[in-house]
This record gives C-alpha cells, sequence and structure tokens, in this order.
C-alpha cells in the first residue's frame, strides 16, 4: 500500500519519516566506524529527547484542562445539572436561592487495586450508602454512579482517601435555605435549570439571564415579615385542626407583596417528594366564596354611588324576600341599623339592601374595577381565575353583597380592598420591589372620600366591632371579618366554615402614606376551648393581630397611643373650724 493510500504523504508525516532515517543511518555508520560508545550515547539523547517532548505534551494538556475546568479547581467533568441559575434575594438582600457546586460520585472497577479497600472506604466515609449498590459497582463491568448529590464536604472526605477507581462530576443544585418558608412564592425549578412555579417561574428567563455573571433577581417580600406570618399562620391552623390557611401581607400602595403563605406547605429542596394539596399555592390558585370580606366592597360601592351615608338608616328587623328565599342575620335584632352599624355588625339584610339600591348594573361594574371578575394580576403563572354568576338577578347581586354567588382567589380578594384603602385606586399585585416612596399610578375605582370613609368603617370595627380580637396596640388596626359556609356537593354545609380576617394598619395619617394589609384566612377551623367558635373574627382576627403586632416595626410602623385626659383632682378649701 502506497504513501498516498495511507494518508501519510503529507508534508508533515514525509519530514517526520526523513529524519528517522537519517537518525538510523547515522547509527549505522556510528557502528561501522567501531565507535560503540558514540552509538550508546546518541541512542540515550534520543530517549531522553522523547520523554521530555513527553511530558511537555502531558504539562500543556494538564495546563489546558486546569484552565478550562472552572473556578471550583475540582478538575471535573460538569454533571447533568443543565444551565446555572442566578440568585432570588427579598428585598434587603437575603438570600432565597441560589446554585451551590453539588458532586456525584461514580466508581470504575477496571481502575480499583483493592476492592476490600475501596469497600470498607466508602462504607466508614458514606454509612448511607447500600453495600449491596458498592459491591454491585465492585463486581460490575463499567463506570457505575454510586452516590449524589454529595456536599464539597463530603466530596473532599472521599477523595482525601486516595483510593483508586472513584472520580466525581460535578453538579450544580438549586437550593433554597428558607426550607419550606415562602416555598410557594420563590417556588422551585427543574434540574435541567428551568423554574416551575413561583417566582422561579415568573422570572425564569430573568433568573437564566444572570447565571454568568450570578447577578441576583430580588423580590418584593422581607424575610422578617415572612417569618412572623409563617409562624402565626401554622400556630393558628395547627391549633384549630384546619383544611388548610393562607396569610398575605401587601403594601396597598404599591401592590408589593412582602409576604405570602400557604398551607400546608412543602420543602422546594425536596419538591419532587410532596403532595400535589401541599404543592398548590392557596394564596393565588384556589378561589373561595368569601363571606363577608365582601361587605368591604358593598358598602364602599354604597358609599361612592351616595346611595347611603355611614348614617343611613336601613330596615334590619325582617329578613330580605328574594323570591323563595329570605336572606337573613345569624344574630336577628328588633332594631333598625345605620349602614355603620351593617359593617360592626356584620349583617347580611343590611349589606343586601344596599346591594339592591345600588343595582345590579352598578354592582358588577364595580366589581370588574376591583379586579374581582378575572384572575389576580400578579406574575405568578399559578394565579387562578374567579368562578362568577352567568346572571346577575336580584338574589346573585344580593348574595354576593355578603361574599356568596362569586368565589375569588386570596390575591384577588387582597388587591381589591388595596383599592378601597390606599385611597381609590385599584394597583395590580406584584413580587417586584419598588423603590421607597414609589407610588404606581393604577387606575381610579373610588373616590379618596370614599376611601378615607371606609378606613374609618374598618377601625371603628377592630375598635367596637366583630373585629375587636385583632387590635394591636398602638398600631391603629381596621379590619373586616368573614365567615362563609362553604360549598360541598352544591350544597352550602354550615359546619364548614372559610374564616377570614382582612385587615388593613396604621387606618391613621395622609391617603398617600404606607399602609399595610394583613389577610388571613382559615379555611374549615374546628372550635376550640381558646377561640370558643368558627367564625372569623375567633379565629382568623386573633392570627392577624398577631401577625400586625410582630411585623410592624419591621415596616417601620410606630406605636401611637391615645392620651386619655385625666381631670384635675377637686381643690379642697379648708373650712374655719382648720378641717381640710
Amino acid at each position: 500500500m502506497s504513501l498516498i493510500h495511507t494518508g501519510l504523504a503529507t508534508p508533515g508525516w514525509r519530514w517526520i519519516k526523513d529524519r528517522l532515517w537519517s537518525l538510523e543511518r547515522a547509527f549505522e555508520k556510528t557502528r561501522a566506524s567501531g565507535r560503540a560508545e558514540d552509538d550508546t550515547r546518541i541512542r540515550i539523547l534520543v530517549v531522553l529527547a522523547l520523554l521530555v517532548v513527553g511530558f511537555a505534551s502531558l504539562a500543556v494538556g494538564a495546563t489546558r484542562r486546569a484552565l478550562i475546568q472552572g473556578p471550583d479547581g475540582t478538575g471535573l467533568t460538569a454533571g447533568g445539572a443543565g444551565p446555572g441559575r442566578a440568585p432570588l434575594v427579598d428585598r434587603r438582600g437575603s438570600l432565597l436561592a441560589a446554585d451551590l457546586p453539588f458532586f456525584t460520585l461514580y466508581l470504575d472497577p477496571h481502575d480499583v487495586w483493592d476492592k476490600a479497600e475501596v469497600r470498607r472506604g466508602l462504607i466508614a466515609t458514606l454509612p448511607g450508602l447500600p453495600v449491596a449498590r458498592i459491591d454491585k459497582a465492585l463486581n460490575g463491568s463499567r463506570r457505575t454512579f454510586l452516590a449524589g448529590p454529595l456536599s464539597p464536604r463530603d466530596r473532599d472526605r472521599i477523595h482525601d482517601l486516595g483510593l483508586p477507581g472513584l472520580s466525581f462530576e460535578r453538579e450544580p443544585r438549586r437550593v433554597y435555605p428558607l426550607g419550606d418558608s415562602a416555598a410557594h412564592l420563590i417556588g422551585f425549578s427543574d434540574t435541567g435549570g428551568e423554574g416551575l412555579a413561583g417566582a422561579e417561574g415568573a422570572f425564569n428567563s430573568r433568573v437564566r439571564a444572570g447565571a454568568g455573571d450570578q447577578q441576583p433577581t430580588s423580590l418584593s417580600i422581607d424575610v422578617r415579615v415572612q417569618a412572623a406570618l409563617d409562624e402565626e399562620l401554622i400556630a393558628a391552623a395547627t391549633r384549630l385542626q384546619a383544611k388548610g390557611a393562607v396569610g398575605l401581607i401587601t403594601n396597598v400602595q404599591t401592590g408589593e407583596v412582602l409576604a405570602m403563605s400557604s398551607w400546608p406547605a412543602f420543602d422546594p429542596n425536596h419538591a419532587g417528594s410532596s403532595s400535589p394539596d401541599q404543592l398548590r399555592n392557596r394564596a393565588v390558585a384556589s378561589v373561595y366564596e368569601m363571606g363577608s370580606t365582601f361587605k368591604i366592597f358593598t358598602l364602599a360601592i354604597g358609599l361612592d354611588t351616595q346611595r347611603i351615608t355611614p348614617s343611613t338608616v336601613l330596615s334590619t328587623t325582617q329578613g330580605v324576600k328574594l323570591g323563595s328565599r329570605v336572606i337573613r342575620d345569624l344574630h336577628a335584632v328588633d332594631h333598625n341599623m345605620t349602614a355603620r352599624d351593617v359593617f360592626l355588625k356584620s349583617s347580611n339584610i343590611g349589606a343586601s339592601q344596599i346591594a339592591l339600591q345600588v343595582g345590579g348594573p352598578s354592582m358588577t361594574r364595580y366589581f370588574d374595577a376591583l379586579g374581582l371578575f378575572r384572575a389576580a394580576p400578579i406574575e405568578l403563572a399559578e394565579s387562578a381565575r374567579p368562578i362568577v354568576p352567568r346572571e346577575w338577578n336580584p338574589n346573585t347581586v344580593a348574595s354576593a353583597s355578603f361574599g356568596h354567588a362569586i368565589s375569588v382567589s386570596p390575591a384577588a380578594l387582597a388587591a381589591g380592598i388595596g383599592a378601597i384603602m390606599n385611597g381609590g385606586r385599584y394597583v395590580p399585585l406584584t413580587l417586584q420591589p419598588m423603590r421607597a416612596g414609589a407610588r404606581p399610578e393604577g387606575r381610579r375605582v373610588v373616590t379618596e372620600e370614599t376611601s378615607r370613609q371606609m378606613l374609618e368603617l374598618m377601625r371603628s370595627n377592630v375598635q367596637e366591632g366583630s373585629g375587636r380580637r385583632a387590635n394591636a396596640a398602638g398600631l391603629r388596626v381596621g379590619g373586616k371579618t368573614g365567615s362563609a359556609e362553604k360549598v360541598i356537593g352544591g350544597r352550602y354545609v354550615k359546619d364548614k366554615v372559610l374564616a377570614s380576617f382582612a385587615s388593613v394598619f396604621p387606618t391613621d395619617g395622609a391617603l398617600t402614606d404606607d399602609r399595610y394589609m394583613v389577610l388571613v384566612i382559615i379555611d374549615e377551623p374546628v372550635a376550640d376551648a381558646e377561640s370558643g367558635g368558627r367564625t372569623g373574627g375567633l379565629t382568623a382576627a386573633p392570627a392577624a393581630g398577631k401577625v400586625i403586632d410582630r411585623i410592624a416595626p419591621f415596616l417601620g410602623v410606630h406605636r401611637h397611643f391615645e392620651q386619655v385626659a385625666v381631670a384635675p383632682a377637686p381643690v379642697v378649701v379648708a373650712a374655719a373650724s382648720g378641717e381640710r
């Protein structure tokens, strides 16, 4: 076979071949002249030259590998975790999620010198690793996965054993240091680096784009506020043996979500082992009939349309008859109520009369402007659409006035109430932090005067009405309770209650001041000795009050205690007899 056909006819190969033949002829001349010692010296020099070239090649390869392998200095091949993700942090820079280096351990039986030694070393270093898996890998015929992910510390311990046949692959892994706290809001990603839920999914493109320089993506939540909400919500839900619970804290001026809790929760570090019930974000993905918290909307609409004033008297001694149905109050009264009392005593009769006076077209127009006919406008893809009536007849309008016949998500409820409390502007909820003092324009829903009147009614309800258990000393808390019988199998069930409390603080100050809403929902609470019942005022309101008491310092809300006037002591004038 010719050199042309073997591919060795290139100039480079021809030069090497010529040099080798020249060297061999030099050896032959040396032997022919009888100088054997020169022949030996030349051959030694050639061998040394070849060794130098070989070691130089290895050095170049090692240097090239070190330059390519990355900053961790491990010299390991990348695992299958896919492209990285930038960190997620809260509004103050606290870490919520980050990629950390982990390692997977492999064993190649062809490189093992002493199987017994490798077996002993692995059992001692990784006691949780099944012995059967070690034996199978040692007796196998190819490189096999043994364990992972391993922390850098575990990797170093195994590496220090110096056992041939063991190798590692670097595998960046997404880690969530808060565990189940804010899990539904933060979300999680898959092993390929794609965000699947929560903020990880909502801001997936941004988080992926920031992976190169590890530029963090900031979220609006505050981990201090989140921790307080989590602890109080879980304490209330577990004590009341609830089916589920929701907590939500927002800045009503900006729509920023400062905390979001859904219980039962899950650990995003082990999302794959969580049940669908745990993974569901009840704050945005579930819809409920919210009960009497809807009276916030009903009273605000009645005031804004000037159908009522707080002092308007409504007939509340008898039920409202609508066809074959009669709307009654939980506790009947023998006197008429003002609109203010309707709110404070949570009268369904009074709320129905207000809604019917306003009329279906106006009620639905306001409901639409308050965002109650659409999924809550928040970045989370899980945000669920409401369930609304097909027809808004008088029966439906009256039912909706106290939170029946329409089901919305807690996030939608929070955004709507925020519009009533912030001066009258509907501002979408957001997970993105805003600069201090920011005031998104929003859309006008009610007048500033209506907003001011509703803040006063909310405050009065905590001082005198059904929300008294939410009062936090010096923080001027306002709120409205809700207790809705749940619909199961198409019928309302009396002992299955959704208890809620929507609160706002502080209620005083300018309408443009920062103001915060705390929404607590307890799904199917069971009355205990502490609560004394299942209503929102007895279950959700106390939890909200505890949350507000804890988070006020973090939000910069100062306590202002009302000064109680003390009458001066009477002056006693001494009588002539010397009495004092």
